[in-house]
């Protein structure tokens, strides 16, 4: 900035450029020079960001925070300051002449993509750190701003003398490290600029690939899909019910085992509880697993934790013990978190000698929201010893209250009433929270994780769906036949009529044929035919009915709407997206071209190697103009994130799986990137897995039992509407016991 005159053209053009949109204030103020100088008009800029960052532990985390620029200084809150006056500013400094700002383009923080502006001081590196918008729009018009700013800094700075004296003892914006005391640099926080939205704008409902699952009785009653879970109450122990699967009814060896009780407590309290390590709060309701020591940390939702135990608290005359399991955490668009707990071996932390290496048995925790104050608290774990049968019949103590599986049930007992007897805990912010709000508390600097999504993925009808659900009739345990009423096949029938109305009827249907289409996987034969695919109908599938705005109500789902031809599974050196511009894809081949409109769905799973799951399903007429279909396959990628949905069940499989599953309906656009590509009689989406950590761990664990597992999807597009319900499936596929060494290279 040359001189005042020139300043001057630059602030209007400046004022200009950000006053382009509807969410900004156009305001100035003008600030006091010192004595002899003329009053000098400064831009002051204001919005909220997201701080990103890696906490001490290595964990990712973000949070909201109100940013502030007058002329050269930068401040940032915790709560608005025009909101709340005399506030003091957490970080301050200035945009100096040696600060850089760069934009650094978009990446995924937590489960949700921003778009990121890096600070450093090119002399001193220790000063640095990011801020993040949800839009590009946003984090342009902060360059600006921030541009701005630091040419204010060069102009105090050429004019030599006192001010620049001033600038070298005023410090660079430290976004990273302890936070130093601060005091306010500047006053008159009324007239500003505006960059963004409010807070509300960034509260983030919280994504990821499919982790609903039921803490109530069945799998249905919470769920999207059914399952053939039956629990059965064996024991009610100081308020905490003890629940056993009793589906298959064949009193195996091996049993499934929760615990489950209501928590006078929020939802992220009592996950910070759980996941908290300190020995002193854990001593007052964790038998078993008290003594932890953090081992490792990966992505912001998985760790490794090394413990001890004293068995004298379980037996007499036993050596010491120790073990090492790893915790994964998540939420799900529901609100509900999941942690999965597995014995793990770790390099940091070998056998250790006077203790016997002991392995915990894998468990899983479920949260659930049932209200603001109060939540549904769920253990469980898989038991195989014989002591189980006999404590569960008698009321007489047992050898089996002096094992580990009794010990971990009864962590419930322990949490419910360590939270009773401690109401403070009610009143304190969760500084683990796996999402950030907006709250009138001052919340820790650093949480867990930051597994978000966009402010738009909270819709009316997904804030009801919990409420919702527990007021449905639960759905009876699998054979599906027996549990199919009339009322629910005409249900069924009203959707499929509905789908019907998605093509255009005018047009003669052609015959669509799978055996004409060649596939890396076949079709399979029957149920007992591996590494395949079948059409499982949509019948396993819970899906919004015709009342469902009005009471949501959920119905049993039709026959898909779209024929699935063909299933492709290959081997790729890195995520390849428009696959089916590939010469060796269907939609290349001739019976492809005659097909009047493909879905193609391309399933990018991070793994070494890479593989590419290909769905294609095929419609037997054209899409009909102004259907809801027809604005998905031609809508914005905006329009087709808020809408494309998945609903995936384990069908067969190992019990933790299904957990990390789940079978809440997922949206999947805001779960993870997803690319849509339309072009001749297709339209190809995208889906990469690997853009999100939760989605990361979730398919490593699948793939680890992949050749156990039968995997049934369904693919909708969610009614938002009336005139959209009922929802109806647009396709489904189950996939059996698939080989990954049977996956082919995809050439180039």
């Amino acid at each position: 900035m040359a001189g005042s005159g020139d300043g001057g053209n630059e602030r209007e053009v400046l004022e200009d450029s950000i006053n382009h949109s509807s969410s900004f204030s156009r305001h100035r103020y003008r600030r006091s020079m010192s004595s002899g100088e003329e009053d000098k008009g400064l831009l002051a800029f204001s919005g909220w960001v997201y701080h990103v960052g890696t906490n001490s532990i290595g964990h990712e985390y973000s949070h909201q925070r109100f940013l502030y620029v007058k002329g050269k200084y930068v401040e940032m809150y915790r709560r608005d300051p025009q909101e709340n006056p005399g506030i003091r500013p957490i970080r301050k400094g200035i945009i100096g002449p040696t600060l850089m700002v760069e934009e650094t383009g978009s990446r995924k923080v937590g489960n949700e993509e921003l778009y990121t502006i890096q600070f450093y001081n090119r002399l001193d590196e220790t000063k640095k750190g990011e801020i993040a918008c949800t839009s590009a729009e946003e984090s342009k018009k902060w360059i600006e701003a921030l541009d701005y700013a630091k040419q204010q800094a060069e102009y105090e700075l050429s004019r030599g003398g006192g001010a620049r004296n001033k600038l070298s003892l005023e410090a660079d914006i430290d976004l990273e490290g302890h936070r130093p005391r601060v005091r306010r640099y500047a006053s008159g926080l009324k007239k500003l600029i505006r960059i963004g939205g409010g807070p509300e704008l960034l509260s983030r409902s919280s994504s990821s690939l499919g982790t609903g699952s039921s803490d109530g009785d069945f799998e249905g009653e919470f769920g999207d899909a059914v399952e053939a879970h039956e629990w059965k109450c064996v024991r009610t122990i100081n308020g905490v019910r003890i629940l056993e699967d009793v589906a298959d009814g064949k009193g195996g060896r091996a049993s499934l085992v929760k615990a489950v009780a209501p928590v006078d407590a929020s939802a992220d309290t009592v996950l910070e509880v759980i996941l908290n390590l300190d020995r002193h709060k854990r001593y007052e309701w964790d038998m078993l697993t008290g003594d932890l020591e953090l081992v490792d940390s990966y992505d912001g939702n998985y760790d490794v934790v090394y413990g001890t135990y004293d068995p004298k608290y379980l037996g007499r005359w036993q050596s010491k013990r120790d073990f090492v399991f790893s915790r994964q955490w998540f939420q799900g668009q529901d609100g509900a978190y999941t942690i999965l707990q597995f014995p793990a071996a770790h390099k940091k932390r070998p056998t250790r000698n006077g203790y016997q290496r002991t392995s915990i048995k894998p468990s899983t925790w479920e949260i659930r929201s049932l209200t603001n104050e109060k939540c549904l608290v769920t253990h469980m774990l898989e038991m195989n010893t014989a002591g189980w049968g006999r404590w569960k019949k008698s009321s007489s103590c047992s050898k089996f209250e002096k094992t580990i599986p009794f010990a971990l049930l009864s962590q419930v007992a322990g949490l419910k009433e360590y939270i009773g007897a401690n109401p403070s805990l009610k009143c304190e912010p969760s500084s683990l929270a796996l999402h950030s709000k907006h709250s009138e508390g001052d919340p820790p600097d650093e949480f867990y994780d930051a597994v978000a999504g966009d402010s738009s993925s909270t819709s009316e009808d997904e804030e009801s769906d919990d409420e919702s659900e527990k007021e449905e009739k639960p759905v009876k345990p699998k054979p599906a036949p027996a549990a199919i009423s009339s009322t629910a096949l005409k249900q069924a029938s009203d959707a499929a009529e509905n789908a019907s109305k998605e093509l255009d009827l005018s047009v003669p249907p052609i015959h669509v044929d799978p055996s004409q289409f060649n596939s890396v996987l076949h079709k399979g034969k029957d149920d007992a035919d591996t590494n395949c695919w079948t059409s499982p109908g949509g019948a396993g599938f819970m899906i919004r009915g015709q009342t469902y705005l009005k009471n949501s109500a959920k119905i049993m789902g039709g026959n898909p709407l779209l024929k699935l031809i063909a299933v492709d599974w290959f081997k790729v050196d890195k995520a390849t997206d428009k696959i089916a511009l590939h010469p060796k894809s269907l939609a290349q081949s001739d019976a492809g071209k005659n097909l009047p409109f493909i879905l193609v769905i391309n399933l990018e799973i991070p793994a070494k190697p890479n593989y590419s799951l290909v769905l294609y399903y095929a419609a037997e007429r054209p899409v009909r103009k102004d259907s809801l279909l027809e604005k998905f396959a031609d809508g914005t990628d905006q329009f087709r994130d808020a809408r494309f949905k998945l609903i995936p069940s384990i069908v067969e499989g190992y019990w933790m799986v299904k957990r990390a599953v789940g079978t809440k309906a997922c949206l999947l656009g805001k779960a993870v990137t997803c690319k849509y590509f339309r072009q001749d009689n297709f339209l190809e989406i995208d889906v990469d897995i690997g853009s999100s950590s939760v989605a990361r761990s979730v398919i490593g664990l699948v793939l680890g039992y992949v050749t156990s597992l039968v995997v049934d999807l369904a693919i909708l597009i969610e009614a938002n509407d009336a005139a959209e319900l009922p929802e109806y499936i647009l396709g489904s596929v189950r996939l059996n016991r698939v080989r990954l060494e049977s996956a082919v290279p995809l050439d180039g």
